[in-house]
């Protein structure tokens, strides 16, 4: 069940999306590219809006927030020890999202929100 990228627009907007999953794929290396990725995810959604690649745009976004969030968490748990297993299920969750966005986007699907 492919989606038809039906107009050039949404096949830059489809390329952009896939610049956000190639700097979050860096960020595993470069840590600041998922700032990067969340930049242009915000500066591209609202150009998005109505399309299927919309949805890659909000998940982009999401993956960035929740793994800053899940981030804080385990550095503040370092002290207990706990917070290198936060860090781990955290890097483990934001790889998971990216193949499964990339994914999802390689076969001009929308990507379907979960946490």
């Amino acid at each position: 069940m492919t989606m038809e990228v039906n107009s050039e627009h949404q096949e830059q907007l489809k390329k952009m999306a896939l610049v956000g999953y190639i700097l979050y794929a860096l960020s595993l290396i470069i840590p600041f590219a998922s700032i990067a990725a969340v930049i242009l995810a915000y500066l591209k959604r609202s150009e998005a809006r109505g399309t299927w690649v919309e949805s890659h745009f909000n998940w982009l976004i999401k993956t960035f927030w929740v793994g800053v969030i899940g981030t804080i968490i385990g550095i503040i748990l370092l002290f207990v020890v706990i917070g290198y297993l936060v860090l781990l299920a955290v890097t483990i969750w934001v790889i998971y999202r990216v193949i499964r966005g990339w994914l999802a986007l390689s076969e001009n699907k929308p990507v379907i929100a979960d946490i």
